[in-house]
């Protein structure tokens, strides 16, 4: 382990700030202890992703470059690689610039959280890879679904419900004392919190991903209903008897999420904790009223409201029962 300097953690969270100003909130709110492990493995996994869904790239070349970065992070290996001139994302094209110092990244972390980010890494890749496989040269024409509940929840756990487990290794590992349950309890809490977090993400953004080729709502599912992949976009308001119980299961994850974040004894991780399922019951109400529209135009939360749910907590110390509150009344 390399001993840190201030400078190199502003240039992690800069770069963080760059590809995702939500999750760098919650980055940003923690002990510097934790935030460093934290931003390295969502860097590393924001870069895969960046390479799995390079616009215009061949899915057998994302696959092998995917594959590439894989191994190196399995492996200890340097990687760098081209930066894709289809990419328009400024901050993806910062990160993939800066993918070539990822050793540095990790060998300013201690073993044990080296080792966490290793593993979480495999889990995310290979979620990664899958989609690839499953929707390759996929097209706006011809959208590819996911044939059945059981590959959405497989697709969640890898991508999103591990970060879950690795974030509660970290808190038990760095916080003596850092929850008030068990820490089986809240790496259970935490698995079904990442995997509610992501498919609010599947449901914010299934008419993007349908513009892509790409659809997460179980093929099986969709026939029972009377659609296939391609024809919701004609008509869109039989496609909420699909999407209604995925909700549903979203927002009992995000209330699990919630769980977990008021079991944390730290105030500053508490908030951290909390803050994702904050903004993401409010995310699922704006989509409940948006219906069928949602499949239109993209439904996000506007900054004003953001700033205002940091300000609450900040007002409130993040304070059990003011959270729970505030979780209420975003829903």
């Amino acid at each position: 382990m390399r001993t840190p300097d201030a400078s190199a953690d502003t240039a992690l969270l800069e770069l963080l700030r760059q590809v995702s100003r939500s999750f760098f909130l919650s980055v940003w709110l923690l002990p510097s202890g934790l935030r460093r492990p934290v931003a390295v493995g969502y860097l590393l996994a924001r870069a895969s992703d960046t390479l799995a869904d390079a616009p215009g790239i061949p899915a057998a070349e994302r696959a092998q470059q995917l594959s590439a970065l894989a191994d190196a992070i399995a492996s200890q290996r340097p990687f760098a690689p081209e930066v894709p001139a289809s990419l328009e994302d400024e901050g993806e094209r910062a990160l993939l610039r800066a993918l070539p110092r990822w050793m540095d990244w990790m060998e300013a972390l201690a073993p044990a959280d080296q080792a966490d980010v290793r593993t979480v890494l495999a889990h995310i890749t290979r979620g990664q890879r899958l989609d690839v496989e499953r929707f390759g040269e996929a097209s706006r024409g011809q959208p590819v679904a996911l044939a059945t509940a059981s590959q959405l929840e497989e697709y969640t756990y890898l991508v999103a419900g591990c970060v879950g487990e690795f974030w509660t290794e970290l808190g038990f590992r760095h916080m003596p004392g850092f929850a008030e349950r068990p820490k089986a309890d809240m790496r259970d809490l935490g698995r079904r919190y990442g995997m509610a977090l992501q498919l609010v993400n599947v449901l914010r953004d299934a008419g993007a991903d349908l513009a892509s080729g790409r659809c997460y709502l179980p093929d099986d599912e969709l026939r029972r209903a009377g659609l296939t992949p391609q024809t919701i976009l004609a008509e869109p308001q039989r496609v909420h008897a699909v999407c209604q119980p995925w909700a549903a299961r979203a927002q009992s994850g995000l209330e699990d999420g919630l769980r977990y974040a008021l079991a944390v004894r730290n105030r500053r991780i508490r908030a951290a904790s909390a803050l994702p399922a904050l903004l993401g019951t409010r995310t699922l109400a704006l989509l409940r009223d948006a219906g069928s529209q949602a499949l239109e135009r993209k439904v996000k939360m506007p900054r004003a409201q953001v700033r205002r749910v940091l300000w609450q907590m900040a007002v409130t110390l993040a304070g059990r029962s003011a959270l729970q509150r505030q979780f209420e009344g975003l829903r």
